[in-house]
């Protein structure tokens, strides 16, 4: 069991070890762990407040199934002036279908903006974008491997929503704080989770580093990559990988600007035929995750326009 360093720099040790426990027990209690580990308690804890939380390093989302409740995951990469970086993103940001987005250098100067898309309106993403920028490029990514998937769509009350949003900012939110969030009692919100739990729109509870821990990532679009460098680079990175639609793959590694960014380009770049390098950092005070309280209508029958917004 490693040590706690006495000052506020990162250690990845101990952030590896928080993410692969948390990674095996994501919603049991630091006590719960520590007695099936045979881990010091205090230890743990310690660890745990250092790089624990929504404004730290470490966090335990929830991994949902978006296509169960008619969402298309897209990647655009958005042509934006420098001196109109941030005010764009503000922009692009108003709308809740946005995922997240970052800086973005490469074959498109200017921003990635990660969205989800209602599968009835995937035919205004064109409309959608051109607000922003006349020069843009956008693709639709599914997780890796590509499996065919069949897309429901939301047939849930507004509740689930706001239910959804707590547990992927964090899935380890006590169910009293949840109940007192929703005027629901303890068992109703445990029946809710366990409901979207049994229809698979939760999928998993994942540990994983915050943009905090990592300021940069090498993204790339490669039209065919070989299975064995694949499983080579989850072995070295921090690293993730997603299937294109029709054909291709949407690279994503993670590092630090410590790191040498040349390097990290001569290295990946032989491998895609697009790249930019995306610093997670420029707009981090300004980022959000789209909420899916803000995407659904509050009667519950189904989504908003992306054009609302």
């Amino acid at each position: 069991m490693m040590e706690v360093s006495n000052n506020n720099s990162i250690n990845y040790e101990e952030l590896d070890f928080l993410v692969e426990i948390l990674t095996k027990y994501p919603k049991e209690s630091l006590k719960k762990i520590s007695e099936l580990e045979g881990i010091e308690y205090y230890k743990l804890k310690r660890i745990y407040d250092k790089y624990y939380g929504p404004d730290k390093y470490v966090q335990v989302s929830t991994i949902y199934n978006i296509a169960k409740i008619g969402l298309k995951s897209f990647v655009a990469f958005i042509s934006v002036p420098r001196d109109e970086l941030r005010s764009k993103a503000l922009e692009i940001l108003k709308n809740p279908f946005c995922n997240y987005l970052n800086a973005s250098f490469g074959f498109k100067l200017g921003i990635a903006a990660y969205y989800h898309i209602p599968v009835d309106q995937v035919k205004y993403i064109d409309e959608l974008l051109s607000k922003y920028s006349d020069d843009y490029e956008y693709y639709e990514v599914r997780g890796y491997p590509k499996r065919p998937r069949q897309f429901g769509k939301w047939n849930l009350s507004y509740d689930y929503a706001i239910l959804m949003d707590i547990l992927k900012e964090d899935a380890r939110t006590s169910i009293s704080k949840i109940s007192q969030t929703l005027g629901k009692t303890r068992p109703t919100v445990k029946y809710m989770i366990e409901r979207l739990e049994s229809l698979e729109i939760i999928l998993n509870y994942i540990a994983v580093y915050d943009d905090y821990a990592y300021n940069r990532a090498f993204v790339g679009i490669a039209e065919d990559l070989d299975e064995s460098i694949i499983q080579e680079w989850i072995k070295r990175y921090d690293f993730h990988i997603g299937a294109i639609v029709p054909k291709g793959y949407l690279i994503e590694m993670y590092f630090t600007s410590k790191e040498d960014i040349g390097l990290k380009i001569l290295e990946m770049s032989k491998y895609v035929n697009k790249f930019s390098v995306e610093y997670l950092d420029i707009l981090r005070d300004i980022n959000r995750w789209g909420k899916f309280s803000e995407r659904v209508r509050r009667d519950g029958k189904g989504y908003r326009s992306i054009l609302d917004f």
